[in-house]
């Protein structure tokens, strides 16, 4: 199931408003699977490719004797694919001769059967080399589908495994990226580019030594454009690499910008900004636009002028060879043979410096993904965590610090004692720590000192698992997945009932609306969970938490998506639900926790007051400023 979605927010910049102001890297999209010219244009490199090459061969080490295998039918086939041409010249050899033996008046013209006897020895020689590489793709597609499953398999445990800090830091996209494209990426190059190394390199020793075998002097006069060619394909590539890249970049900057906008047009709109969206839109696709266009033409140029080398090495060839068939120094079925064979040795040429960028972005993929899955983990449970089962819902934070940067603490010396059952509710202004306490209360992240206890025991000598038995969740965004409303309520404990299911559902007020949806309990909500209302969406979250029965229970703003009816009903359920709970409510809108137990009022960090919200009232303090202020009343009112 896929979490829902978060929109995005529109960066500021300062040159353009709608211009992505994140300081991230863009990088290019890959292109392993292009034909033609354009697949040698230069990719992105890897900074280790002698690293990330050895770390990509040793994932390989389980399947060496079937890529060995493999190998082998790539050579085996290759090898008799070479024999063809040097044999069917044969055939034409003897046609000739018979010919020739005709117009001198011999009655038995041409030998067919010897002619019939040639070609079954080329029909062989071709159906091996089939035979042989149908195995041998069989074989590396084998391997290479296994390869991707496992590498898919480890890089989806991992992102159970990472720190949340991890997420802070690292944009969706690019995990997205690694799990898709860069292991597209290696997958390509295993299933093509490593037998077509094999079959490159065999093709080129074989054909230059059955071309040796032919005509040493043709052999040196067909070489002769071979390094013309490489030396044109050489400029072109320095040329178009430039262009290339620019177009990859902005091939980059155009997808985010039409995401961007995509996921935030509701606020483009409202801010009268889709002028300036298509502007800048503008200017990006023109500049992809020139460097698109100056980079196929560079690129299309290597084809035509590269045949055009070849071909006056083909005349060149013809006319030798042609003066040493005069000269009865050289066969015409030879002469056949030697121009098919010098055809098949450029081309393996250019496929070897295709092959050579490809294991350069290759490398470069292999990289992000061994980077990824070789990132560090959260921090694992002790072989001894506690696995607690009763759990009596006290809460103690005993002197915490914590800040998402080591330099900058966001929660300071902080303590607290909740006893259980108690209904505790956290305010404050944005940035003051609140989400912060509870997240460090559920380990998504670890505190830098201090402890966090429940029942005494410091969280740090549970076992994640067994913490979140005992915890719930209800946070402001929802998180909804796509799958039936069923499914997603369930989620809050797997082995639910579907009467279990409809009862949390009638508990958090969610079973009427769901029962007038379109299929009921059964409904699929889409990706962003955008065929319900936010309200609803909200109301669901609320009942997966019901069904988990937890003995602590999180409520970070979780009414503020419904309306004002709405709300007085979630809290009626909510109450009912926090009886013999310990509960944390972080709320904006104060008048939802005047039945708190405590109330405690965050700023930077630090407990500024504390006590019920008649006590923090009669302070005329900080929380009665807040209080009124939500209200437009002044604070002696």
């Amino acid at each position: 199931m896929n979490q829902q979605k978060n929109q995005k927010t529109m960066q500021n910049n300062s040159k353009n408003p709608y211009a992505n102001s994140k300081s991230k890297e863009v990088r290019p999209t890959l292109r392993p699977g292009g034909g033609g010219a354009g697949r040698m244009m230069p990719g992105e490199k890897a900074r280790d490719f002698k690293g990330s090459m050895k770390q990509l061969i040793g994932y390989l080490g389980p399947y060496r004797w079937s890529i060995l295998v493999m190998l082998l039918m790539a050579a085996g086939g290759t090898v008799f694919s070479i024999f063809g041409p040097r044999t069917l010249g044969q055939a034409t050899t003897e046609l000739y001769l018979g010919v020739m033996r005709m117009v001198q008046g011999d009655p038995l013209g041409i030998d067919l059967a010897k002619i019939g006897t040639i070609l079954v020895r080329v029909l062989t020689l071709y159906g091996i080399s089939t035979v042989l590489g149908l195995i041998q793709g069989w074989i590396m597609s084998k391997i290479s589908a296994e390869i991707t499953y496992k590498m898919r398999k480890e890089i989806s445990h991992k992102l159970n495994q990472l720190p949340l800090s991890y997420f802070d830091r690292v944009s969706q996209g690019e995990v997205l990226s690694r799990v898709t494209n860069d292991v597209d990426v290696i997958s390509n190059t295993l299933n093509q580019s490593l037998s077509e190394i094999i079959t490159s390199v065999t093709r080129i020793i074989g054909v230059l030594i059955m071309m040796l075998s032919i005509s040493l002097s043709m052999t040196l006069i067909g070489l002769i454009m071979v390094p013309l060619v490489m030396i044109f394909v050489k400029i072109i590539v320095g040329k178009s690499q430039v262009h290339f890249r620019r177009q990859q970049e902005y091939i980059g900057h155009i997808n985010g910008h039409v995401e961007e906008m995509y996921g935030g047009h509701l606020v483009l709109k409202a801010y009268n900004g889709e002028q300036g969206s298509v502007e800048h839109f503008e200017t990006l696709n023109d500049t992809l636009f020139t460097s698109a266009w100056l980079a196929q033409f560079l690129s299309n140029m290597i084809m035509p002028v590269s045949r055009f080398f070849s071909n006056l090495g083909y005349i060149a060839v013809a006319i030798l060879g042609g003066y040493l068939t005069v000269q009865n120094r050289l066969s015409i079925g030879d002469i056949q043979a030697f121009i098919q064979y010098l055809r098949s040795f450029q081309q393996p040429i250019m496929q070897i410096a295709n092959i050579a960028n490809v294991l350069q972005q290759t490398a470069a993929a292999a990289e992000r993904v061994f980077e990824f899955i070789n990132e560090d983990e959260i921090e694992p449970d002790s072989p001894n965590a506690l696995a607690l089962e009763n759990v009596r819902g006290k809460v103690e934070f005993r002197n915490v610090w914590f800040g998402y940067n080591p330099e900058e603490y966001i929660i300071k010396d902080f303590s607290m004692v909740i006893e259980p059952g108690q209904k505790i509710a956290i305010v404050g202004p944005t940035g003051a720590g609140k989400t912060t306490l509870v997240k460090l209360l559920m380990r998504f992240y670890d505190i830098d000192r201090g402890e966090i206890l429940i029942d005494d025991i410091n969280i740090q000598d549970m076992s994640r698992e067994n913490l979140h038995t005992h915890l719930s969740m209800v946070l402001q965004n929802t998180w909804l997945f796509n799958d039936t409303i069923r499914e997603n309520i369930r989620y809050g404990r797997q082995d639910a009932s579907d009467e279990d299911v409809v009862a949390a559902a009638d508990m958090a007020y969610a079973d009427h609306f769901t029962r007038t949806l379109p299929g009921g309990y059964d409904m699929v909500l889409n990706e962003d969970a955008s065929n319900v209302s936010a309200g609803q969406k909200q109301l669901l979250t609320i009942a997966r938490a019901v069904l988990a029965d937890p003995t602590i229970l999180i409520l970070d703003e979780a009414t503020s998506s419904v309306d004002t009816r709405t709300e007085v009903l979630i809290q009626k359920a909510m109450d009912k639900l926090m009886i013999g709970r310990t509960s944390f409510i972080i709320a904006h809108r104060l008048s939802t926790i005047r039945n708190a137990d405590r109330i405690l009022v965050l700023r930077d960090g630090d407990i500024v007051e504390q006590g019920s919200h008649d006590e923090l009232l009669a302070l005329n303090g900080f929380y009665s400023e807040l209080y009124h202020s939500q209200f437009l009343l002044p604070v002696d009112a």
